[in-house]
């Protein structure tokens, strides 16, 4: 096998006319790896987006060829996945007001150029589900762009289908979560094409790495809310004197743990298993 690219996460090999897309133990926050590894983190990663992408294939075509036809060191975090040419943006559906959307909001009143009402607080649930995409920047931190940046990219019609697999897929997730006493904010999702052109769903879904959880017995408008995901690393780090630039700061083991626990219970409350 051949590895063809380290993310800040996933690495990714050719196995013949396949990849295998495995998810390590590391954890970024703000595009900065930092040196300590979360473990057991990469296989939750692969199993909540497993059982994810078996909860949505009648809304998109996904990439997974194999869960199992992987090389024995890597069972339970890598997926056998098709080759696809991935589209050059973030797919990023929005129900709740907050992190770069809020900032976006306060000084415009718009997220990537969608005019939300005016009065929203941090945390508002929005009258419907957003469509806001980024960039993808190989280096750096992604940017927000319009939907006509996304059409000028892409191409009207593939953007209008993004767009629409996005929401569908924002809404089913979060009505499932719902049922689980569980609020998803938003996701982000990553699409490619086949080379037989069909548009598929690819990389992670749904997981705590690529959206945000909360608990719906604690939701509260106007304030920052509990969170099952990434999002109690960036306040942990927001105590420290840090530029968020790299080297990033190494994690306390206590901090190590508490993570490790919010996405183990989210995995638990998520799926039943």
């Amino acid at each position: 096998m051949e590895l063809l690219h380290s993310g800040k996460v996933r690495d990714v090999y050719a196995d013949g006319n396949d990849l295998l897309l495995v998810a390590s133990d590391r954890v970024s926050i703000y595009d900065v790896i930092l040196p300590t590894p979360v473990p057991g983190k990469g296989k939750i990663l692969t199993q909540l987006s497993l059982w994810w992408f078996g909860k949505l294939k009648d809304l998109a075509p996904n990439h997974v060829i194999s869960a199992t036809a992987v090389p024995d060191e890597w069972q339970g975090r890598a997926i056998r996945c098709q080759r696809l040419e991935m589209l050059p943006v973030e797919c990023i559906a929005r129900g709740y007001l907050t992190g770069q959307g809020l900032s976006a909001y306060r000084q415009s009143g718009r997220v990537s150029g969608v005019e939300l009402p005016p009065g929203l607080v941090e945390a508002s649930k929005l009258p419907e589900p957003v469509f806001t995409p980024t960039t993808k920047a190989a280096e750096g931190h992604d940017e927000p762009i319009t939907y006509d940046d996304v059409v000028s990219e892409i191409g009207a019609d593939t953007a209008a289908e993004v767009r629409r697999i996005t929401l569908e897929v924002y809404r089913r997730g979060a009505e499932l979560a719902a049922e689980r006493g569980i609020i998803v904010a938003d996701t982000k999702l990553e699409f490619g094409r086949a080379k037989d052109g069909t548009l598929v769903l690819a990389d992670e879904v749904l997981t705590p790495d690529s959206s945000r959880f909360w608990p719906a017995d604690d939701y509260e408008p106007g304030r920052p809310q509990k969170s099952y995901d990434k999002q109690y690393l960036r306040d942990w780090s927001a105590t420290l004197d840090w530029d968020r630039t790299e080297p990033g700061p190494e994690v306390p083991a206590e901090v190590v743990s508490r993570l490790t626990g919010l996405y183990t219970d989210l995995f638990n409350r998520i799926t039943a298993e």
